[in-house]
């Protein structure tokens, strides 16, 4: 039998700035039920409201009607965004502020685990010390009810990593906002969906949750069709080209695939970019960036050992690793904003970079959304074709009305995205991105990969974002935090598949030297497909994806602590499905690699 809820909100209308956020005369008002073991994933476009929600389930916000009601005695913690910690002196101090503040000793084991001094000074703590800070605190609370708003911003791979493996063991409910895919295919087992002031629920993780999104926008068409409503339907033009907008990203996906095929096979098997070209003269001119043998160090600490890499004209090159293993370090040293300690970096004479770092403050408050775009015409300058700023806005998911809107009264997303839109009309050959997807909400990033996939020059991003990654680019170099730096064909997946392999021993490493290099594989006589393999080619994308779906979903289930002693059979069953599911989507993955490659050749 079900538990019964331990929070229900019922009947809910508020009011924001005159218009009705949620219930008012147009639309039913707001219901919700939250049950002990929840795992939501609270999903919307920045600013219907996702926050604001949050701040209702904690009781903070006083709407126009409706009830709000509780489990006795139960603790709902909010894990905000952008805490304020200005009215402290440390992060300890703020720790233990307020009404149901937690004791220090929790605070510090937590602290501890995730590597944050509670002791340091408010004042000069980084992004991502302040958000350890804030989830310390969050969970030293022992919530019954954890309400997390973008957990991820600002974390390094080892703290998500933990952060994962606390929510899989927590006991308790949690709802989260947040845009990073991997984390909420892990870890939900049930979607909300914020969407023009309704909320719709599904009992399915985040992994289900865009082939739900893309059938109700279906219905919804197909019943828009009946009514003859074409004009209304079109106010909602945004939400109407997610599915188009998804596809065409599937297209991308699969040219990308393409670019990594071809990259793999100028990456030597010792992770050196060491590239094989037709001739080096033809090397030389699709080179950009050519970093040979490059070192850094700070003091007795070695942050790059020596590196060597080539940089070609449209690469897609992604620096992941932990907070302090020197990605801002390697990147600087490839921009040519700091000189390597030995060893030479050369950069094209034509290369022209624009530097994008979601600095939301480089965005003047009091000015209008024309002012910030095109210096107040109606026309803006698009990497030197000219466009009309309203159809600009489009392009970048934003309603046109809002041209004279003030930036202050935008959401943190939605002046993150106003940002991109303005950097990414100047007329550049190179971009680097750090750290590009805070604040963004899921369409926005949909829409991000699609505009670097479009993009003619050279990017480089630097992101903790797996998901993204695996999307975007061509190249990873990973850091371990030694000063090794991991060059690998793709994205995040791929560098964690190849920090997974075991190490050869010496023994090992010395038998395989010995032995003879096998003869090439005979070219293919023609790169034209059979009918088989062609089909293969066109339709293992989609399945691809289909696997993907389904292993989230798996792992979704598994997640449920209780399942293993409460249904041993059914956990066999699903671990043993998880597992020919990885089997086959590895095998797909190889197999349209072989095909991209023929056709390639």
């Amino acid at each position: 039998m079900a538990q019964p809820p331990i929070l229900s909100l019922e009947g809910m209308a508020l009011q924001q700035g005159g218009k009705w956020l949620f219930g008012g005369p147009d639309r039913d008002p707001l219901d919700l039920h939250i049950g002990p073991r929840d795992r939501i994933a609270l999903i919307g476009r920045n600013g219907v409201g996702k926050t604001t929600l949050f701040r209702m389930i904690d009781g903070v916000i006083e709407t126009d009607s409706g009830t709000r009601k509780t489990k006795p005695a139960m603790r709902i913690v909010l894990l905000e965004q952008d805490p304020d910690l200005s009215r402290h002196a440390t992060l300890m101090d703020w720790a233990l502020a307020g009404e149901h503040a937690p004791q220090e000793h929790e605070v510090e084991a937590i602290a501890g685990q995730l590597g944050i001094d509670m002791s340091r000074e408010t004042k000069g703590a980084s992004g991502g010390e302040k958000r350890r800070a804030a989830i310390a605190r969050a969970l030293a609370q022992d919530p019954d009810l954890l309400l997390m708003d973008e957990p991820t911003n600002h974390l390094d791979l080892g703290a998500i990593d933990w952060l994962e493996g606390w929510l899989e063991r927590y006991r308790g409910a949690f709802l989260v906002i947040s845009h990073d895919r991997t984390f909420l295919k892990r870890l939900t087992r049930t979607t909300l969906w914020l969407d023009r002031g309704n909320l719709r629920r599904k009992e399915v993780g985040f992994g289900g949750y865009e082939a739900w999104e893309e059938q109700v926008y279906a219905e919804e068409a197909r019943a828009a069709e009946k009514l003859d409503a074409k004009l209304k339907l079109e106010a909602h033009w945004l939400e109407r080209g997610v599915t188009a907008r998804r596809k065409r990203n599937q297209g991308r996906l699969e040219k990308l695939w393409q670019m990594r095929a071809q990259r793999a096979s100028m990456i030597s098997a010792g992770g050196t970019a060491k590239l094989k070209l037709a001739t080096e003269e033809d090397f030389k001119s699709k080179s950009v960036i050519v970093a040979q043998d490059i070192t850094k160090a700070y003091g007795d600490r070695t942050i790059v050992k020596p590196f060597s890499l080539r940089i070609q004209r449209g690469d897609r090159i992604g620096i992941v690793g932990a907070n302090g293993a020197g990605k801002t370090t390697l990147l600087k040293m490839l921009t040519g904003e700091l000189a390597p300690d030995s060893g030479s970096v050369e950069i094209a004479k034509t290369l022209t970079g624009v530097m994008i770092d979601q600095q939301r403050q480089l965005l003047t408050a009091d000015k209008t959304v024309r002012q910030v775009l095109a210096e107040g015409g109606d026309w803006i300058d698009v990497r030197g074709n000219r466009k009309h700023v309203q159809a600009y806005l489009k392009d970048f998911l934003f309603d046109p009305k809002i041209v004279d809107m003030k930036v202050a009264v935008l959401s943190g997303g939605e002046r993150s995205r106003l940002l991109l839109a303005r950097e990414f009309a100047k007329a550049s050959n190179l971009l680097v991105l750090d750290e590009p997807t805070n604040d963004l909400d899921l369409e926005t990033l949909d829409l991000l990969q699609e505009v670097i996939a479009d993009y003619e020059g050279t990017v480089l991003i630097v992101s903790h974002d797996r998901d993204f990654l695996d999307r975007t680019v061509t190249i990873t170099l990973g850091l371990d935090g030694t000063g090794k730096v991991d060059v690998v064909a793709g994205g995040y997946e791929d560098w964690e598949r190849k920090r997974r392999q075991p190490v050869p021993t010496k023994a090992k490493a010395a038998k395989q030297a010995s032995k003879p290099t096998p003869a090439p594989s005979p070219a293919p006589k023609s790169s034209k497909l059979s009918y088989k393999d062609q089909r293969d080619y066109e339709l293992l994308p989609a399945r691809i994806e289909e696997l993907e779906v389904a292993i989230a979903k798996g792992e979704a289930i598994l997640s449920d602590p209780d399942l293993y002693s409460a249904d041993p059979q059914k956990f066999a069953n699903i671990s043993k499905g998880l597992e020919n599911a990885r089997a086959e989507k590895d095998a797909a993955e190889e197999r349209w690699l072989e095909l991209a490659e023929q056709v390639e050749a």
